[in-house]
């Protein structure tokens, strides 16, 4: 940062370097750079004359740097973004961003940043907006309003930084609630019962686990007891798969018991890993399944939906509901993260596994019953039909 000196006069100086030029040194007669500073002068005697020169000189210096960032392109700028901030972007979200890159917004791309202009930006917008999708799903229709308000995020986070006096101010495309029908639990679980994909697709529709949590569990880092911990997650990126000792945020971070169900499909892995087919493959051949029994397609991701949707309908506290699916909260959550393994808690985990079970066709089966055992300990009691039987219908009338 630029020092204000104070002259004879009693005014104020504060030099900052400008550039260099190319001078003959009298003494040897060797050309050599000069550095050259511009000057700025307060006549202020005081401190506030100090401050003022130095405000000056920096604002040269951002001036000076941001004339030197608008001559580079767009794409350029896009690069230099994600060089320099790789440290703390993850490699999902710089593959992402280097997809914008190569896909979106093409007329803007090799212009310089100091002839972008808010028309230009606005014209690219409206172009953007009619560009046809190459999905599989939406082939020949145009990408829909969500991945252009994500592509023009990137634009004006770039364009905000390397050239700040640009208006960005322009309208996106009205975005559209999509108003997806989810399948039922029993539905989903009918078609997978039994296939190669019936752990994931429960993990991910009982315990909300995204496909790069669960290709990051494994036996000897996840489990303990009957417990599951996402201590790793494996993200697929341009055709590689990167384990990634943490996630994209720390509340999916997150501890759940295992339902018997589960825990036995688990015991029959043979492999340290848990799932050991690629995502790809994973949500491939759920959609195959689907489309195979005449129901309409959900992806591998809307089964977080349908967990989201039952502990809704379960009116689960929202305090467990975000805990349990790792997303993002307020403050006081987070002061609350990693404390909720509570009587409360379990009582939540009970209910939503007994809600499971039930709509799998494991209600007659005892191991359905979570907490039953613990329930007759902490009560004195033994087991018996009648009691089963009514600490079924205490968790049912807690729903």
């Amino acid at each position: 940062m630029p020092t204000a000196k104070k002259l004879p006069s009693g005014s104020w100086r504060c030099q900052a370097f400008s550039h260099y030029e190319m001078v003959i040194d009298p003494k040897t007669g060797v050309q050599k750079k000069k550095r050259i500073y511009e000057s700025f002068t307060c006549d202020d005697p005081s401190r506030a004359g100090k401050l003022e020169a130095e405000k000056a000189a920096l604002e040269f210096l951002e001036t000076k740097k941001n004339h030197a960032y608008s001559k580079m392109t767009l794409r350029q700028a896009i690069d230099k973004y994600i060089t320099d901030s790789d440290a703390v972007l993850s490699p999902t979200t710089i593959n992402g961003y280097k997809i914008i890159r190569d896909n979106g917004f093409q007329d803007l791309m090799d212009l310089r940043l100091r002839d972008i202009t808010n028309d230009k930006l606005r014209e690219a917008v409206n172009k953007e907006s009619k560009r046809p999708s190459t999905s599989k799903r939406s082939k020949g229709q145009p990408i829909s309003p969500k991945t252009v308000s994500n592509e023009f995020g990137l634009l004006t986070a770039v364009l905000k930084l390397y050239h700040p006096k640009l208006n960005t101010d322009v309208k996106l495309p009205a975005k559209i609630n999509n108003m997806k029908e989810l399948l039922p639990p029993e539905v989903i679980f009918n078609v997978v019962c039994g296939t190669k994909i019936e752990l994931p697709v429960l993990l991910a529709m009982w315990l909300s686990f995204t496909i790069s949590e669960i290709k990051g569990l494994t036996k000897s880092k996840s489990i303990q007891g009957n417990y599951i911990t996402i201590v790793e997650v494996v993200v697929h990126v341009a055709g590689e798969d990167i384990a990634k000792k943490q996630a994209k945020e720390f509340t999916r971070t997150r501890r759940h018991r295992i339902p018997p169900y589960i825990k036995k499909l688990i015991d029959n892995v043979q492999t340290d890993q848990l799932v050991t087919m690629s995502g790809k493959a994973v949500s491939n051949k759920f959609s195959r399944l689907l489309e195979k029994n005449n129901l309409p397609h959900i992806s591998f991701h809307d089964l977080r939906h349908v967990n989201a949707s039952v502990m809704a309908m379960l009116k689960i506290p929202d305090k467990y509901a975000q805990e349990r699916g790792g997303w993002k909260t307020d403050a006081v959550m987070k002061k609350t993260y990693m404390q909720t393994f509570s009587d409360e808690r379990r009582r939540v985990d009970n209910i939503i596994d007994d809600y499971f079970e039930r709509q799998i066709g494991l209600e007659e089966n005892s191991d359905s019953l979570p907490g039953y055992m613990e329930w007759l300990n902490a009560m004195g009691y033994k087991d018996t039909p009648a009691l089963r039987e009514k600490y079924k219908n205490f968790t049912q009338n807690i729903t």
